[in-house]
């Protein structure tokens, strides 16, 4: 069936993302997306000049959905506790979901590119950008509140990577519910240097 142009580029899109999360962007082909998406080759290269360019799009555009995601879940919250406790819902949520995405944006094959490797960073910093506003403590430098705020993201990260290995248990509620405690207490807990 033919789709139209910004159907088929869509289409093209998602049917990328599962093959790069299975195969890393490496080990991946155009061809094998084409096979998988049920196109030609030529018919993927209308849409994207190079495998490159469609990983960059993918890795722009989960980016993109990522952070808005967090966005609006913490922008629904009612102070800054329950910031950090929707935020941290609102991305493992988005990990169960979307899996391949994540996996995609996070991935090590992303992360051994400079250029691929940004985009990941883009997002953590955005995301840390946000915690380190809630980090109040007096006397504390700027910097070092973006340090922990960036190990607070590291934090998530790794824990994401280990849930989604683990039957995915505890469920994301209690989850998000359990890192957030964690956070909040640790990042309520830090005193100024003496």
């Amino acid at each position: 069936m033919r789709l139209p142009a910004a159907e088929r580029r869509e289409q093209l899109l998602h049917t990328a993302v599962s093959v790069f999360a299975e195969h890393g962007y490496h080990a991946t082909s155009m061809n094998e997306v084409a096979e998988a998406a049920g196109v030609t080759k030529p018919v993927l290269y209308q849409h994207f000049a190079s495998k490159r360019e469609l990983f960059i799009e993918l890795l722009t555009e989960i980016g993109a959905e990522l952070q808005e995601t967090i966005s609006k879940a913490t922008a629904e919250a009612a102070g800054p506790r329950q910031q950090i406790e929707n935020g941290f819902r609102a991305y493992f949520g988005y990990a169960s979901e979307h899996t391949d995405s994540f996996k995609v944006l996070f991935g090590a094959g992303a992360r051994r590119d400079p250029e691929f490797a940004s985009f990941a960073l883009g997002v953590e910093t955005s995301i840390a950008e946000s915690i380190a506003d809630l980090i109040m403590v007096e006397g504390e430098p700027v910097t070092h509140r973006y340090l922990l705020a960036h190990s607070i993201v590291g934090m998530t990260e790794a824990a994401t990577r280990y849930w989604l290995s683990h039957q995915r248990e505890p469920g994301v509620d209690l989850l998000a519910e359990q890192l957030s405690q964690l956070a909040w207490s640790g990042m309520r807990g830090i005193r100024s240097p003496s």
